[in-house]
Formats: C-alpha cells, structure tokens, sequence
C-alpha cells in the first residue's frame, strides 16, 4: 500500500508544471513548495480524496493543511531516491530576522518539550547529545516510521554450552536486546503488551555528571521528556496486576513523582521508598547541612485493586523488650513463672545475681569491662533467638474488647498470676501484670536462609549494604550499580516464579541477574556499550554458576539460558562512526559512505556534496562532524520491522525467520 501511495502522490505532482523538468520530478521544489503553503500545491492536494485525508485536518470547517506531514512523506527513501531539496535548509519559530527560537536564552518556558518525543540516542555513557524534538504528531502508518517495531538481528542464545544459533524466539526467552530503549520498548508492544508482572529502571539521574548528557538549555524539561516517553509505552507493557519501581536521588525526584502520577494515577501511587545508600562516614563536607546517603524508589501499581499485595519483613536487631522468660514452659500456662533473661545470662557466664538489679548490673560491669552492655545484649539477644518461644515481653494489646479489659484489671489485683483469655479465633492471650504476654517467637522469620528478629518491610530501607557490591556479577560499573539483595527484595514483592521483569536501563545488569536466579523471565534493554562490564558478560557468569550477589542465599547453581538481539542500525551505524571518527580523511571515507547508504535528511541536495567535501577540507573537525551528524535522518536510525523485505537493506533469511516468529507471523 505504502508503494502504491508513493506512485500515486508521483502521478498526481506531474499534473503540476512547476514540478517536472525533462520528464523528472523535482522533489526540491515539491518540498519547496510546501515550506511557502504554495496554493497551487494545495489545491492540488485537496484534489484527491486520498491524500486530502492524509495531509488535511478539518478544524471546525476550516480545513488545514499539515505540513509537516508532507514533508515526512515526500522524504521518504522509496519517493524519488535520486532527488534532494536545497542544502541545509532550516525550519523552525524565528525571533527577529534571523534568530530562530530554540536559539533564543532569553526565553523561559515549563516543561516545553511535554508533548514531544526525545529518541535518547546516546553510545557511550559520556557522549554529549543535541537532540532532536518531534513536536508534531507523525502521521499515520504510511507515514509514521519514528515508533513503528524495528527489526532485530545479531541473534544468538546463550547456554551453559555455549553460544548456539536461533531459528525462533520461544514464548519464554529470556531477552537482553541491545539499542535505542524507546525503540525497543515500542518494538516489544505487539508481543508483551499486558504481559510484564514487574518494571524496574534505575535511570539517568540528570545530576549534570551522569549518563544525561544533553547540551540543551531546558535540561530539566529534557530529561522530564526523557522519562514521559518512556514511562508511556512501559504502562501499556504492564499486566492489570503489575507495578513500575522507578529510583532516583533528590535532583529530579519531586517532578518524577508529579509526573508518575500523571502518567500512573494518583491512585496507583503506594509508596516513596527511601533507601539508606551510603554512610557518612568518609564524606568531606563541601556545604553545610546534612549529608546525602538516601535515594527515592517510587512504588506504583498498574491498577492498585488488582494488585496482590504481600507481606515483607527485614532482619532487626535483638528487641530488648523481650526481657522475660518462661521458666517452666513444659506446664500449663497458670503455673508458669517469668524470670529475667538477665538474670540467666548472669549466672551462665558466672556472674553473681545481686539483691538488686543495679548491684547485678555492676558485678556484670565489673567482669566484662566497658563494654559490658554491649556484651549483654548480644549474648541476650543470641539467647532469646534460641529460645525464642519461651521468651516474652509484657505489652499492651492490639484492641482488647470489653471482656478482656476486665480480665486485664482482675489481673492487676493478682500480680505474678497468669490469665488465659479465649479469642473467637481459638487463639489464645496470656494477661499477667495488665498487660498481655508477646512471644519472641513472633518476630523470628527465616530471611536469606537464617533465622533472625525481624519486622514488618516499612518505607524506609535500611538494613541492604551498598559496600562490597563491586564485584557483585564480576562485572563493574561506575555511576549506579545496585546490591542484588535490593533487587531481590523488589522482585520478591511484586511478581511470583514464571513472571516477566523488565529493566530498560539495563546496565551491568543487576536485575536481569537477579531475576535469572530467582526463576523469573526477563527481558532487559541497553544501548550503551559498558565493554567487559556489559549485562551479557554478567549474565554468562550467572549461567555459568556465579557465586557472587544473592547467589548463596537462594542456592544459585547455574544454568538456564538468554537470548541476545540488537536492533538493525540504518543511520545509527553512521551515527556511530562519526561519534568516533579523528581524522579528516575518516570524515570523507564516512561521507562517501553515507551518499551510497545513509537515508539523509531531506533539507541536504544532492549536488551540494562537492560543497560539503570542501568544507571537510577547509573546516575543523569538530565542525565537520557536526555536519555530518546533521546530514542524516533522525527518523531512520534503525530499520523498521515494514521494511523488511526491502532488498536495499540486505536483511538474511534467517533474521527476516526470527523476526516474523518474534512478531507472530507465520
């Protein structure tokens, strides 16, 4: 269908003089045309009932052309490949003359890329970026190219046997896909759409000294676009039950929230979880005021109704509150006697009990030096985790009814007595001195294998240590690596075995790593290139039996398998080769290159190239390669999965196989 416009939009043009020369079309002077709202070109449009509907909008019966999606379609490879309008034409909002807007730093506006689109193209995590805004909506199908599923190729398995090829991507792969993450995300929509139990990123924290390097006056509004757009398609990839973990540090958390709460609901909003990262121990103190050593971790459900909510506890330390033991456990609750745990402390480490409970406590300071309390609690607190069902504390209970209270003041008047109150629930409550017995035992859960005092997970995450994680994966990274034991605190929460995870700002791949071992799918997404410290590196050593991270802990022995795939580069491959080019003559060899394979953009004309070869030879090569960047099409960075069938693009057999099983098709 796409062709057959092409062929009819050419057909049409030719009805107009101005547009034809010996027999040619003049795609400069068609887009021309268009830049002015030639009349003749309009009417020519309006013309025709087809393209009347793709390149008009009628606002209360005022009919409009959009230009811009003209403009689009008639830069298209496949319409008049040979044809170029005028060299290094610019269009945009002009201040005066001969200043045009995004040039003005005068100007101040909110937020005023919210509607637009940022590709986020970076390679390397400090690549500077000037990037491009779509601040038009794309036109439809055979118009829009920019978020249309791209093609996947470089497609390979990994096992505990090695690399082995692929004909077919099963239902239950485990993904690593390397490329651009918006792409990508919209390229997974057609297959996961729905699918996705959890979603964990830990992105750019746009601090002026991380992976966000824009060289954008609005930074703040770029990084927000940044994240709206990709925040968007990562909804529509979550299951009704689903939830989204965004962590970020002070820079930008106040707006992620108000925009996740755009995006999400205000509804769906459960928690800002603040995570103890670091200790200030060490710190030098550059300003006065506290000491940054937290970061934010925001909890949102697709739907909170449908969310299955579950209980967490985290390891505490001995609560000396729990002061009291059950002598005589064995006989029925009325004879039971309570004596201190210090007191059985005391004696079994040969310390003389004293008449009083000060003069005990000073024959204890007297043995054990200084540090005696602490060597109390600890030896207390290692007792009462032994013993735990016979150690207790007398607490106030959690709404008593009428008849309990009574039983509660009878116990005030009979001191040292036990009474046993019978709950509804055949449960039972044991009243002595006012209040109600509470068993150690309670608080004593099995977390990461070990028995240890625990308490309900909070919103406050403490107890998860940042140190030693370098070598976590056997891979490093230098801005953001995360302790596997938070991400398996995270996964745990919100998905069960067999679930998806996704991570689109993969990095060294904490949480694909994580979720591997903890048997859920994963699908993890990453465009820049961390080399040796690469998430595929990581996750072979996983494979492969790593006995770093939570590896222990869950009884990790290796095995299982992923898939790795790469979107198929078009412009990002010359993208790439200017971004690491260092000499003139690499800049000719990549523009001659381009001429033959690169989809240029449509304000560069063909016979200006003897141009833009005298400029290489007369300019600096900072300014070469910004014209080069210049010169490609923003919109073609990576194939489209339409286009797959194109023989200019080369695609083998056997990727146009695996991406026809990736997007279901027979």
């Amino acid at each position: 269908m796409r062709e057959n416009l092409l062929d009819k939009l050419a057909e049409l043009l030719r009805q107009e003089e101005k547009f034809v020369s010996e027999g040619k079309l003049l795609k400069n002077k068609i887009i021309e045309s268009a830049l002015k709202l030639d009349p003749q070109l309009i009417k020519l449009l309006l013309s025709d009932e087809t393209f009347k509907k793709h390149f008009f909008t009628t606002i209360e019966d005022i009919t409009v052309f959009d230009k811009e999606k003209f403009l689009k379609f008639v830069s298209n490879k496949q319409f008049l490949p040979d044809s170029y309008t005028a060299f290094k034409n610019k269009i945009g909002l002009a201040v005066g003359d001969d200043k045009y807007f995004y040039e003005n730093h005068d100007v101040v506006i909110n937020f005023p890329y919210k509607d637009c689109v940022l590709v986020g193209g970076q390679d390397k995590e400090d690549s500077k970026r000037n990037e491009i805004f779509w601040n038009y909506t794309l036109a439809p199908e055979q118009v829009d190219t920019l978020l249309e599923p791209k093609v996947f190729t470089n497609i390979k398995k990994y096992t505990a046997n090695g690399v082995e090829e692929v004909d077919k991507i099963q239902d239950t792969d485990n993904l690593i896909i390397k490329g651009n993450n918006l792409f990508a995300l919209h390229s997974l929509k057609k297959r996961f759409a729905g699918r996705v139990k959890l979603i964990y990123i830990d992105p750019p924290y746009n601090t002026g000294s991380d992976s966000f390097n824009y060289n954008d006056s609005f930074n703040h509004s770029t990084w927000l676009t940044f994240m709206k757009n990709r925040l968007e398609v990562a909804k529509e990839l979550l299951s009704k039950d689903g939830a989204i973990f965004v962590q970020i540090d002070y820079h930008e958390a106040g707006y992620l929230n108000v925009l996740m709460n755009e995006i999400f609901g205000r509804e769906n909003f459960i928690q800002m979880i603040s995570v103890k990262t670091a200790s200030p121990a060490g710190f030098k103190t550059v300003n006065p005021g506290p000491i940054d050593i937290t970061e934010t971790i925001f909890f949102y459900t697709k739907d909170r109704k449908s969310f299955p909510f579950k209980k967490q506890y985290v390891p505490v330390e001995y609560d000396e509150n729990y002061n009291l033991v059950i002598e005589n456990i064995e006989d029925e609750p009325e004879k039971w006697r309570l004596i201190p745990l210090r007191d059985i402390i005391y004696k079994e480490n040969g310390i003389e009990i004293g008449k009083t409970s000060q003069q005990s406590a000073k024959n204890a300071q007297k043995k054990w030096g200084e540090y005696w309390k602490i060597i109390r609690n600890q030896i207390m607190g290692q007792y009462a985790l032994e013993n735990a069902e016979r150690v207790v504390s007398i607490r106030d209970p959690h709404k008593p009814t009428e008849k309990l209270k009574e039983l509660m003041k009878l116990s005030k008047k009979n001191r040292g007595k036990i009474f046993v109150y019978e709950k509804e629930d055949g449960g039972k409550t044991y009243i002595i001195n006012g209040g109600a017995l509470s068993f150690y035992s309670n608080k004593i859960k099995v977390i990461d294998g070990q028995k240890t005092p625990t308490e309900l997970l909070t919103d406050l995450w403490t107890d998860i240590s940042w140190d030693g994680i370098a070598k976590e994966g056997e891979v490093k990274l230098k801005n953001g690596k995360k302790p596997e034991k938070l991400l398996k605190r995270i996964i745990e929460l919100a998905t069960e075995e067999g679930d998806i995870v996704l991570d689109y700002h993969l990095g060294s791949g904490t949480t694909a790593a994580v979720a591997h071992k903890l048997n859920r799918q994963y699908i993890g997404i990453e465009q820049l290139d961390y080399g040796e410290n690469d998430s595929v590196v990581r996750l072979q050593n996983v494979i492969n039996g790593d006995t770093s991270g939570i590896s222990k802990i869950v009884g990790w022995k290796g095995g299982g398998s992923f898939v790795y795939m790469e979107l198929f580069e078009l412009n990002k491959k010359f993208e790439r080769a200017i971004e690491e080019c260092e000499t003139k003559e690499q800049a000719k060899e990549i523009f001659e290159d381009m001429l033959q394979n690169a989809v240029l953009d449509y304000s560069f004309d063909l016979s200006k190239a003897d141009e833009v070869r005298k400029f290489i030879e007369e300019s600096e090569l900072p300014n070469i390669k910004k014209l080069l960047f210049s010169l490609l099409d923003p919109n073609h960075m990576y194939l489209n999965y339409s286009e797959i069938e194109d023989e200019t693009y080369n695609v083998s057999e056997k990727d146009k196989k695996i991406n026809k099983s990736f997007y279901e098709e027979k």
